[in-house]
């Protein structure tokens, strides 16, 4: 899967069934960010259902964490 980590990205938190989330949109000067961001930042049980679109592709949870974990990630990644 080849992306462009600098490109801009917009995530979309899930919808909980509850929406006491106060998770929303959020747009990122790059896909490297908006990656950390939701891997590293975001409650774990947030991220299924939470969406990352770049450049009108969309990537699911299981995608970003391909992306996050791939050799080309350019940024460091906080021990977990």
């Amino acid at each position: 899967m080849a992306i462009d980590y600098s490109a801009g990205a917009g995530l979309y938190p899930c919808k909980t069934v509850r929406r006491t989330s106060r998770l929303r949109y959020k747009r990122f000067d790059s896909v490297a960010e908006a990656l950390r961001y939701a891997i590293e930042d975001m409650p774990p049980s947030m991220l299924r259902g939470t969406v990352l679109e770049v450049e009108e592709t969309r990537y699911n949870s299981q995608q970003m964490r391909t992306l996050y974990e791939a050799d080309a990630y350019p940024l460091p990644r906080r021990d977990m």
